[in-house]
C-alpha cells in the first residue's frame, strides 16, 4: 500500500471540546498520528469520506483543514508508517488480550454460578464487540491480534458448554399495550440487533415509540434494550431481536425470519444459513458508514427492515400486516424445522 491520505487540521484554543471530539472520532477510524495535528490513514474511498467528514466539520466551526494524499518517497518510511498503526493496535490487543484471559479464567466458575452466567454472557459479548472494532482498523495484520482471537473463541465455547440451549427464564409474555407510548433506550452506533429490535418495537408493540442513546442511569424512565443486564437484551443463546419476539409472543413468520437473520448476524453463528443473511450484513454496515448521526442511522435501519419484511410478506403471499395473520411460504425440510424450533420458547 503506497499510498496515504492525510489530514491537516488547526483549531482554535476556545474550541477545546472540538479538539477533543476529533480527536476521538480520529481514534475510532484508526488513524495515526505523525505529528501534533497531521492524521493518516491507508487510502480507500471509505477513508477519504471519514475524512472529508471531520475536514468539514471542523472548518464549520471555524477550524482549517484540509485533506491530502501522500505518497512515502522511500520503504523505510512506509515501513516507520506502518510501525505507528501496528504499534497502535499492538497496544489496544494487549489491553483486550488482558480482559480476555482474565474473563477465561473466571468461565469455569461462572458456569458453576447460575446467578452470574447472564452478567458474564454479557461482558463476554461487549469484550467481542470491542475486538470486533478494533479489527476492523487493524490495516496491516498486527500479531497480537491472534492472541486475543483465541482467547475470545476459548471463552464462548467454555460459555457455550454451560449455557442452556432454552430460551430465558422470563417465560411470561407481555401485553404490548403496556409499553406503549414509552421512550426506549439503547447503546450508541447502533448495529444489526438495536436496528431490528427498534423496527420490532415499532411494529409490533408501539407504532409511536421513540427511541434515545446513552446510559440507562441518565435516563431513568426509559425502557433499556440491548444494553448491560436489560432486561430485553442476550438471554441464553437468543439475541435481543428474539427475546422481545418470545417475550411478546410475536409469531410473524416475516419476523422469526428476520430473527433467523439478525441471530447470525449479531451472535456471529451460522445457524440458520438464511440466503440473505450476508446481504443484510453489508447493508447494515453501510449505514454505519453513511450516517455519523445515531438517530438518522437508526431510523435509516428501521427503514431497512421494513423493507425486508414487506419483501418477505409479498413474495410468501401473505396478507397485510393488520390482519394478525400470515400465511408463510415453504421453507421445508429439517433445516427450516430445526430454526422455528429454536426460535420457540
Amino acid at each position: 500500500m503506497d499510498d496515504w491520505l492525510l489530514l491537516i487540521y488547526l483549531l482554535p484554543a476556545k474550541h477545546s471540546h472540538a479538539r477533543v471530539q476529533a480527536w476521538r472520532r480520529l481514534q475510532r477510524l484508526g488513524a495515526v498520528s505523525l505529528k501534533n495535528s497531521a492524521y493518516v490513514l491507508p487510502d480507500s474511498p471509505d477513508a477519504r469520506e471519514d475524512f472529508e467528514w471531520i475536514k468539514n466539520e471542523i472548518v464549520a466551526i471555524g477550524g482549517q483543514a484540509m485533506v491530502l494524499v501522500a505518497r512515502a518517497p522511500e520503504p523505510a518510511t512506509r515501513d516507520d508508517i506502518v510501525a505507528a498503526f501496528r504499534s497502535a493496535r499492538a497496544e489496544a490487543f494487549d489491553g483486550l488480550a488482558r480482559e480476555a484471559a482474565a474473563l477465561l479464567e473466571r468461565a469455569t466458575h461462572t458456569r458453576a454460578r447460575r446467578s452470574g452466567r447472564r452478567q458474564f454472557t454479557q461482558t463476554v459479548r461487549r469484550l467481542r464487540e470491542r475486538f470486533d472494532d478494533v479489527v476492523r482498523v487493524d490495516f496491516f495484520g498486527t500479531p497480537e491480534r491472534d492472541r486475543v482471537a483465541d482467547l475470545l473463541t476459548r471463552i464462548e465455547q467454555t460459555t457455550r458448554k454451560g449455557t442452556s440451549m432454552k430460551a430465558s427464564s422470563h417465560s411470561t409474555q407481555i401485553d404490548p399495550a403496556d409499553y406503549r407510548g414509552k421512550t426506549w433506550l439503547t447503546r450508541p452506533r447502533p448495529g444489526v440487533d438495536r436496528m431490528s429490535s427498534a423496527w420490532l418495537i415499532r411494529r409490533f408493540i408501539d407504532p409511536g415509540a421513540t427511541f434515545i442513546f446513552g446510559d440507562p442511569a441518565t435516563a431513568p424512565k426509559a425502557i433499556p434494550f440491548d444494553t448491560f443486564e436489560a432486561e430485553f437484551g442476550h438471554h441464553a443463546a437468543h439475541c435481543t431481536f428474539e427475546t422481545f419476539c418470545d417475550r411478546f409472543g410475536i409469531a410473524d413468520d416475516a419476523a422469526r425470519w428476520i430473527g433467523r437473520i439478525v441471530h447470525d448476524l449479531d451472535l456471529k453463528e451460522d445457524a440458520f444459513h438464511e440466503a440473505e443473511t450476508a446481504t443484510v450484513g453489508r447493508l447494515v454496515d453501510g449505514l454505519r458508514r453513511m450516517h455519523h448521526d445515531d438517530q438518522a442511522l437508526l431510523g435509516q435501519g428501521i427503514a431497512t427492515f421494513e423493507a425486508l419484511y414487506q419483501s418477505f410478506t409479498a413474495s410468501a403471499g401473505a396478507s397485510s400486516p393488520s390482519a394478525g395473520t400470515r400465511r408463510t411460504a415453504s421453507r421445508g425440510g429439517a433445516r427450516s424445522r430445526k430454526a422455528r424450533r429454536s426460535l420457540k420458547n
